[in-house]
């Protein structure tokens, strides 16, 4: 029976043909995890897009007390894609949360903030539509081993790529692995992870991604990029986690383990997310212009508005310890808070590869795949909305190699953050422009800082690493 909604049809019309015999639901915890649980195709029905199913959210990180636990997830059947995972025939929907008392969206749940940064931009009249193009890097290894307990830490990671195996005996050993820094772009042998990629690659798209581009990143050890195309805020947010869900379990079915750690190996690159962002409206788009690099007055302010907040930024794009072990310089990472159209050193770069208006973007460069894509992009889009608004002047453009510039040039230009602690603290003094349209709220805003603090930092500040045995254990 129709539902007089176009995309429920769609829904029901998949699952008829797909023969599905399992709905999984999944839906976002507040640092940045998909969540899922599954339902027999008896229990679902056009009423499911209405009245939801109800779950206790009290486990979930940073959600409710145990005292006031009971959630309600709602479908979106926006976002039906078939599940190649799972061997029964398993239609998968991604979620939005709900307030079972008011059913009013849950203020901490990562899509609703989203949501809530998309209908912002609108009400601004600046512009209809926000593009998000995530690059997540990720490495994929052979092996990963960690454990840590009063008496023990340690982790051990592994790669047939990993230029450290040189001289082990591998029954034979066949060479051609990365030398460190040097794994962009080689052909294979070198690069054993081409058809591992692809299939990635053609996972991502029988779900209906489109891909741009796969290649091998720079690092030893199995790190990769796959490029998407760019997409509206909450569309780009939902595909990454998707993509992320994808690229991770095609590669344990090739008895392989994906990590998106910003900074899993020690002495060579870090995988990052560099998110391209552009401001639409009614079909037209609004970062060309006449302007530096090509670009519109209100772009150079979209760019002020990132460089102004990037400090209190960093705590949704960066949002882990982890995080600041990448952004150090030599590694290619964007420490200096500057912009450049073509200098991959500073922040923010204005790609050149087109003159096309529709592909004038700005390219954010420090934020890593550890991030909540909801919130990252959002926060982004706030920054840069704040940058419009109040005419935020980004300076003078960063066209130099940092390399050749003197020290006492190089101290004038600021940097990230050197910890998620000082991140936390420059969001806590810094996050007015985050409230605006409700998008985000104190609430939010606290409980983030909090959670970080006492689930992430303080425990790692309380647990001695191995390094440091290395370096005091003779004192």
């Amino acid at each position: 029976m129709a539902s007089g909604n176009p995309s429920i049809d769609k829904v029901f019309s998949f699952i008829k043909t797909n023969k599905i015999q399992f709905v999984d639901f999944k839906f976002m915890d507040f640092p940045g995890q998909w969540q899922h649980f599954t339902v027999p195709i008896s229990q679902f029905s056009v009423d499911s897009f209405e009245n939801g199913y109800g779950f206790d959210g009290s486990s979930l990180r940073g959600w409710k007390r145990i005292n006031e636990s009971d959630m309600l997830i709602i479908p979106d059947p926006e976002t039906m894609f078939f599940d190649p995972f799972i061997a029964a025939p398993t239609l998968s929907l991604i979620c939005d949360v709900f307030e079972p008392a008011t059913r009013e969206k849950y203020s901490r749940c990562p899509r609703n903030i989203a949501q809530k940064a998309d209908a912002f931009l609108k009400s601004t009249g600046l512009a209809d539509m926000a593009y998000f193009g995530p690059e997540a890097e990720f490495f994929i290894f052979d092996d990963v081993q960690f454990d840590s307990s009063p008496n023990s830490a340690f982790y051990h990671l592994d790669s047939i790529e990993g230029k450290w195996n040189s001289g082990r005996d591998e029954g034979p050993n066949l060479g051609y692995k990365p030398r460190y820094k040097e794994g962009y772009f080689p052909v294979p042998p070198t690069d054993s992870l081409m058809d591992l990629r692809n299939e990635m690659v053609l996972n991502l798209q029988n779900v209906g991604i489109e891909v741009e581009a796969q290649h091998h990143e720079v690092a030893s050890g199995g790190q990769c990029e796959i490029d998407l195309k760019f997409q509206p805020l909450l569309k780009a947010a939902d595909q990454l986690l998707m993509f992320k869900y994808i690229v991770k379990n095609t590669a344990k079915m090739n008895n392989k383990t994906v990590t998106y750690m910003p900074k899993p190996i020690f002495g060579d690159n870090g995988s990052g997310m560099h998110v391209h962002s552009s401001l639409w409206k009614k079909g037209k788009p609004l970062f060309a212009g006449g302007g530096y690099a090509g670009l519109s007055e209100m772009a150079l302010y979209f760019i002020g508005g990132l460089l102004a907040h990037a400090p209190s930024l960093l705590a949704f794009t960066n949002p882990t310890t982890n995080s600041y072990k990448r952004l150090v310089p030599g590694y290619e990472a964007p420490v200096n808070l500057a912009y450049s159209q073509r200098n991959r050193s500073a922040s923010i770069r204005i790609p050149m590869y087109s003159n096309s208006p529709k592909s004038k973007r700005v390219e954010f460069r420090c934020p890593d795949p550890a991030a909540n894509p909801y919130l990252a992009f959002s926060a982004i889009l706030m920054a840069g909305i704040d940058g419009i608004v109040n005419r935020i002047e980004p300076g003078e453009p960063l066209d130099k190699d940092i390399y050749d510039m003197s020290p006492e040039d190089l101290k004038e230009v600021p940097s990230t953050p050197e910890s998620l602690g000082a991140a936390l603290k420059a969001l806590a003094d810094d996050h007015e422009y985050l409230l605006k349209g409700d998008v985000f709220t104190e609430d939010v805003i606290h409980t983030w800082i909090n959670y970080k603090i006492e689930k992430e930092i303080k425990p790692m500040a309380l647990r001695p690493t191995p390094h440091e045995f290395e370096l005091y254990y003779d004192v």
